[in-house]
């Protein structure tokens, strides 16, 4: 939780905190899970109580694809470009920062980072919005591969394969949030 000064400290929730919570607590406590958009988890909040993580996952991807295009877009949009100008200024979210910085994309060569700029800007350009991996799941090699493969795929598959990332994303941050 945001603490006063900007400080994050570690909290960990159980289901059964989740499920007591009011709704507007509920929403608060899993507004990041998926970045910047605590719509979805107030849309999950319905479906309680939770008697897993998996239900309590998938009602909230659930509410992901339920969303309209539009919600969809500004969810993809909502998400950092990796090692991006908001790593650059600090402006990360605490969980954008400990992701990007476990596969080492805040320590780039100066090749790496003029590589990765350039291929933000043209998955930025060719798809309008960033490109989005689950990166603890990859390696650092496994990312700027993944990257270079997908910056040419149609927009269509693009949008399904970042919405999917994003759910795998979700899935981790849970699982942190959750953990014993």
């Amino acid at each position: 939780m945001l603490q006063p000064g900007g400080f994050m400290q570690h909290v960990t929730l159980s289901l059964v905190d989740l499920n007591r919570m009011s709704d507007s607590d509920f929403v608060a406590a899993l507004g990041g899970i998926f970045e910047h958009s605590p719509w979805v988890p107030e849309r999950a909040a319905a479906k309680r109580p939770f008697g897993s993580l998996d239900s309590l996952h998938g009602a909230m991807v659930l509410a992901m694809w339920a969303a309209n295009e539009s919600e969809k877009l500004a969810l993809l949009r909502a998400h950092p470009q990796l090692a991006g100008k908001e790593a650059d200024t600090g402006t990360l979210t605490a969980h954008s920062t400990s992701e990007q910085d476990s596969v080492g994309l805040t320590r780039l060569s100066a090749d790496e980072k003029a590589k990765i700029v350039a291929l933000n800007a043209a998955y930025l350009k060719a798809h309008g919005f960033p490109f989005i991996i689950a990166v603890k799941l990859r390696t650092r090699r496994e990312i700027f591969a993944e990257f270079e493969r997908r910056v040419n795929n149609p927009r269509e598959i693009e949008f399904t394969t970042a919405l999917s990332e994003v759910g795998k994303i979700a899935r981790i941050r849970l699982e942190a949030l959750l953990a014993a």
